[in-house]
């Protein structure tokens, strides 16, 4: 499985934020919850109708968008 076929970015759902497929809970929501301690159960368990692979699209989301990043070093002056 793919994220692809979890995760839609659609601009008139949450102003084009990645989210669940067929819900309105941002890729991001998930990520904050997971990053507080939430776990996979806690998460389904408050969101019915989300699935573990629903929640694993949303970390192979946010994954393949920091590998895609680029990091450009700015040059900083000290006066």
């Amino acid at each position: 499985m793919n994220w692809q076929d979890c995760i839609v970015i659609d601009p008139n759902i949450l102003v084009g934020k990645p989210v669940i497929k067929g819900t309105r809970l941002a890729v991001e929501f998930v990520i904050d919850l997971l990053a507080q301690g939430w776990s996979e159960a806690d998460i389904e368990r408050n969101y019915p109708g989300v699935t573990k692979a629903d929640i694993q699209a949303c970390l192979k989301y946010a994954s393949e968008m920091l590998h895609a990043e680029k990091v450009y070093p700015l040059a900083i002056s000290h006066v």
